[in-house]
Parts: C-alpha cells; sequence; structure tokens
C-alpha cells in the first residue's frame, strides 16, 4: 500500500503524529479490507521514505497531527475487473495550538483485472491496496505542497 513515488515540493522540517480511523479488518469468511494499522504503516512509511517530515514519532509529541479518517470503501462483489473507490478524510493541524492547516477529503480508486490476479478474493485486495496507496500519494503530495 506504500506508494514508492508520487511529487514532494516541500520536504518539511517538523515531526508528525498519526492517527488513522475508519478501517476495518479482514473477518475470517468477509471481504478484503483495511486495517487500521496497515493503513497508518503504509502513510509511515510513505512519509519516511520521501521525507514529506523529518519524521513520524508515536502517541503525542509531533510538531503536527496528522488524521486520516477511512470515510468510504466502495466494493465490488463479483466481476473479472474489480474496481475499489475509496474517500478518506485528511486533516493537519499544529499540534501546540491545535490549528487546522489543511483538511480535505480524497478520492481514489484502483481497479484489478484478471491479468492481476485470478482468485477474485486476491483481485479484490490488490484494488484496496491499490487504491489505499493511490490516496497516500495524493494525500501526501498535497501536504508537500503547503508552505506553513
Amino acid at each position: 500500500m506504500t506508494p514508492t513515488e508520487f511529487p514532494v515540493t516541500n520536504k518539511h522540517t517538523q515531526s508528525v503524529a498519526l492517527t488513522v480511523d475508519g478501517g476495518k479488518e479482514t473477518g475470517a469468511l468477509g471481504k478484503s479490507q483495511i486495517p487500521n494499522d496497515a493503513f497508518a504503516q503504509a502513510i509511515t512509511d510513505a512519509i519516511t521514505n520521501s521525507k514529506t517530515f523529518s519524521s513520524v514519532v508515536k502517541g503525542n509529541g509531533g510538531d503536527m497531527l496528522l488524521t486520516v479518517s477511512i470515510f468510504n470503501i466502495d466494493q465490488p462483489s463479483f466481476g473479472l475487473s474489480f474496481t475499489v473507490k475509496m474517500e478518506a478524510g485528511w486533516t493537519l493541524k499544529r499540534a501546540d495550538t491545535g490549528v487546522v492547516i489543511w483538511q480535505e477529503s480524497i478520492k481514489s480508486e484502483h481497479t484489478a483485472t484478471v491479468s492481476d490476479a485470478f482468485a477474485g478474493i486476491t483481485r479484490l485486495r490488490l484494488a484496496n491496496e491499490g487504491a489505499a496507496k493511490a490516496n497516500i500519494a495524493q494525500g501526501l503530495s498535497k501536504i508537500s505542497a503547503l508552505n506553513f
């Protein structure tokens, strides 16, 4: 789920604390989902690799607070091509004042086809991961374009 390349305009010198919510664990017999911890790890890895912020800190203590809330994941039930549509709310605040610097709802989607994976359950997982990867790339690219 971690994007490897996306436009980075500014590399912010501040540290950031990350909170992710709205994800779901995949049940034993349920559709593939995006768990909070996996989504948070992908965002953390993308921030670290791109140097969008100087570091990601656990818990409280960062200069900035980034909250990403998964609002909606629209998944198909059957088909040869699975297109997953995802919407997540991104909010960046100053830790010391709580002032919102940037807030946006980001929509992304990804399609996995039979050429990606024959098994439907694998195609759905790949489509989920692709939609999450695109969402992270968009969010961090937009944050890197901010001047604060």
